[in-house]
């Protein structure tokens, strides 16, 4: 699903933002920034959806998002500007679990990272080229794979989206959660665990 605001629509966010300031310098500066971020726009509405769980909720996250990214736009230095988005992202997202639940809730809440039937994650540090799953994720019906994204407990659902559609390495999934490689490597375990059993289940009915 691609966001239903166009890039032609995020620009005019950063257009609107330094409006009227007269400034050369601005000017340019929101125009690197468009060139650098805008690219990654459906990447971010997409972890926004898988986040918040609402498309509205989702476009106004992106959007927030995106506008706080301009704003500390020369704070960044690099090298990759999509895990700083998601990052930024993530704190939008964080504001607005605790305006629905009254601050009871995190984008990144602690859960166990053991999964039951078979213990803690393998320390494996070395990234396979091409796990099982992203074949699949490739392969199957869409609908299907994003209802059993969307299924899953909160941080590994982020952990999931971020590796096998948002395609970050485990080190940039770390720094845009916060988190050591270890626990996004446990996340990951659990994750594709819990989606193994969903296709399993889906398959003998």
């Amino acid at each position: 699903m691609m966001l239903d605001r166009t890039p032609q629509q995020a620009l005019s966010w950063t257009t609107e933002a330094t409006a009227g300031n007269g400034s050369e310098s601005q000017e340019d500066k929101a125009r690197r920034f468009r060139d650098a971020a805008l690219p990654h726009l459906n990447d971010v509405y997409t972890l926004a959806r898988y986040l918040l769980h609402d498309t509205s909720d989702a476009e106004d996250a992106v959007q927030e998002c995106y506008l706080r990214a301009l704003r500390h736009f020369d704070t960044f230095r690099g090298p990759a500007i999509k895990p700083w988005l998601f990052a930024i992202l993530r704190n939008v997202c964080r504001s607005e679990f605790a305006r629905r639940s009254g601050g009871l809730r995190c984008v990144d809440q602690d859960v166990d990272e053991v999964d039951k039937d078979g213990g803690a994650a393998s320390p494996l540090w070395q990234e396979p080229q091409a796990s099982p799953e992203a074949e699949v994720l490739q392969q199957r019906d869409a609908e299907t794979i994003r209802r059993f994204v969307a299924e899953l407990p909160q941080p590994f659902r982020e952990a999931i989206v971020l590796r096998e559609i948002n395609d970050l390495s485990y080190r940039e999934i770390a720094d845009v959660i916060g988190i050591p490689v270890g626990t996004v490597m446990s996340r990951l375990a659990r994750a594709r665990s819990l989606l193994r059993k969903a296709w399993v289940s889906e398959e003998k009915t």
